[in-house]
């Protein structure tokens, strides 16, 4: 696993490994995160990326923040209360001298504090067909934390129909994975 574009591009991330404790994580393989980094940037969608603030749901290793600081966003929260999940994103963090670009936050996507700082860009990639992403969205969005206008990026193993107060915009498939993208109404 390694970071696609940009300024750290090329840099190997740490992930776990097969029979690893932390094995349950499944970070986006860099095939998925280069396609859906550039369907993102190709313009149909404006800059999502360049001085963003990203809010990164279920973020395991960190790789989808970690790639979007890369490609110029200018602040990334991740939220991941994982015990193996917090020790790589630290160890990823680390590698690519960020920590004053980094927020992260060891608590239940689904029950999340209220923020001051809206994201414009949000990563939702929890465990695959658990329910659990349409909470996390309903807790940001209660907790202030989902800009109007702003980009819902959401892995899943199934296309997610928009909830309430966001409209979608795409359905992407790669292999097993389904993206959607959507915007928060506003």
């Amino acid at each position: 696993m390694r970071i696609i574009a940009g300024e750290h591009r090329g840099l190997a991330l740490a992930a776990v490994g097969k029979g690893d404790a932390g094995a349950h994580l499944r970070p986006t393989a860099d095939r998925v995160r280069e396609s859906l980094f550039n369907a993102l940037m190709g313009g149909r969608y404006g800059d999502p990326i360049g001085e963003a603030r990203v809010l990164d749901l279920f973020a395991g290793t960190g790789a989808l923040g970690l790639e979007a600081l890369s490609r110029g966003a200018a602040h990334v929260t991740f939220v991941d209360d994982g015990r193996v999940a917090g020790k790589l994103i630290r160890e990823n963090v680390a590698k690519l001298r960020v920590a004053d670009r980094v927020t992260h936050l060891k608590c239940d996507a689904t029950r999340l504090p209220a923020c001051d700082a809206p994201a414009s860009l949000v990563f939702l990639d929890p465990p695959y067909g658990k329910g659990l992403g349409a909470r996390a969205l309903a807790s940001a969005l209660a907790g202030g934390w989902i800009a109007p206008g702003a980009l819902i990026v959401w892995e899943e193993s199934a296309p997610q129909p928009a909830p309430e107060g966001f409209s979608p915009l795409d359905t992407r498939r790669y292999g097993d994975t389904h993206v959607t993208l959507m915007e928060r109404d506003g």
